[in-house]
């Protein structure tokens, strides 16, 4: 698609960022970490009120190789890049896909986990997804997204698409009987409704979907272009993270997760 000991605001920001100057990475102190808090199990909203999922301990561990103190801000997904290029954060981790489109806005680290899509429908209903077996359906998506994108471009002509601002929005309109079915990533579909008690009689349908055009060269932290040497400490830390296996231990909370992860 995001328990961090979360510190005092802001970010130290590069002396001379106006003239085009950086700072150095090890001018990085502190960090803003923006996430959705709406796309279980990567990023969302405990009990407790606070964030939490794969992308929040993620966070965490790769703020503490980094020796960075860091806060999480929680923003709505239709806002994400133009508040990061704002100077609200400094870093989006958000279940973003880095795609050639979003990378003329943005700079992205290294992929930490790849997703593909797929579609979910009620059991029974025996569609078929190609554009002929879906015709005159409606379908849902979360908007501005990369299964928005592909929906958009590979069904587009032949249903009626629905967008919405969260997740949660498109499965209850599905329950409700608004949307003949949807389309999003697969773990977030079966963590977030299919294995709850309101998805019971939904299932997926269809192949999976990943082909890079849409669905990018996985998901990476967003960061502004002028900020590379944030770019360059996370991807350091990342790679940290991968060798001495503390980042396979935060994968190992979230089963069924392996096959779509850094190796």
């Amino acid at each position: 698609m995001k328990k961090i000991a979360l510190a005092a605001l802001g970010c130290v920001l590069a002396l001379g960022i106006g003239f085009g100057s950086v700072a150095d990475a090890k001018e990085w102190k502190k960090v803003r970490i923006a996430t959705e808090g709406a796309y279980p199990p990567f990023n969302f909203v405990d009990a407790d009120g606070k964030l939490a999922g794969f992308e929040i301990d993620l966070a965490n561990a790769l703020c503490a190789e980094m020796k960075v103190e860091c806060t999480l801000v929680k923003q709505d997904w239709d806002g994400m890049i133009p508040a990061l290029k704002a100077r609200k954060y400094d870093l989006i981790m958000a279940s973003m896909s880095i795609t050639d489109e979003r990378k003329q806005q943005v700079d992205f680290s290294d992929w930490y986990y790849r997703m593909p899509a797929r579609f979910v429908a009620k059991k029974g209903a025996g569609l078929t997804v190609t554009p002929e077996g879906l015709k005159g359906k409606t379908i849902g998506v979360q908007r501005e997204t990369v299964s928005d994108k592909f929906l958009t471009d590979n069904y587009g002509s032949s249903v009626t698409i629905k967008r919405y601002a969260t997740q949660d929005e498109v499965y209850l309109d599905l329950t409700a009987g608004r949307l003949d079915a949807y389309v999003a990533d697969i773990i977030v579909s079966r963590d977030a409704f299919l294995s709850k008690p309101e998805g019971k009689d939904y299932e997926f349908t269809g192949p999976e979907f990943s082909d890079p055009k849409w669905f990018g060269d996985g998901i990476g932290a967003a960061m502004r272009k002028q900020d590379n040497d944030l770019t360059a400490l996370f991807n350091k830390a990342l790679k940290a993270l991968i060798a001495n296996g503390t980042y396979q231990k935060v994968a190992a909370k979230y089963p069924d997760f392996d096959s779509y992860l850094r190796k």
